[in-house]
């Protein structure tokens, strides 16, 4: 059940954090995935990227070229768009709110006793 709530709390969360990175910039997907790497999303797989940049692309929020490469095949490279940047701007400001909501539920939690199950006693 842990792993499960993870899961679905990382897909809500990726999606805006897709769209920051691709607001400085251009990537293509295996990029992109690096660049996640750095901030700590090293078990995001690259099923799990694709699929993503498909759904934002499809909701209008990036779009994408295909470029010639040096090292193999064409890539798709991908940028965010006006839509894109509107909604990480509402992402941000959402996060923001939530990990305060969090923060303060979590500061009262750890002020509280517990039981040896780890329930809150009164």
């Amino acid at each position: 059940m842990a792993q499960d709530l993870h899961t679905q709390m990382l897909k809500g969360i990726l999606q805006g954090c897709v769209l920051i990175i691709l607001s400085r910039g251009e990537y293509y997907g295996y990029t992109l995935s690096q660049e996640l790497e750095k901030y700590g999303f090293a078990e995001i797989s690259k099923g799990t990227i694709y699929p993503l940049l498909m759904a934002l692309e499809k909701k209008g929020l990036i779009t994408s070229q295909l470029r010639s490469s040096p090292d193999g095949p064409p890539r798709k490279y991908y940028q965010v768009t006006s839509d894109g940047m509107d909604a990480r701007h509402d992402f941000i400001q959402q996060w923001h709110q939530l990990s305060q909501h969090v923060t303060q539920l979590l500061t009262a939690e750890e002020g509280m006793s517990h039981d040896d199950q780890g329930r809150p006693t009164r």
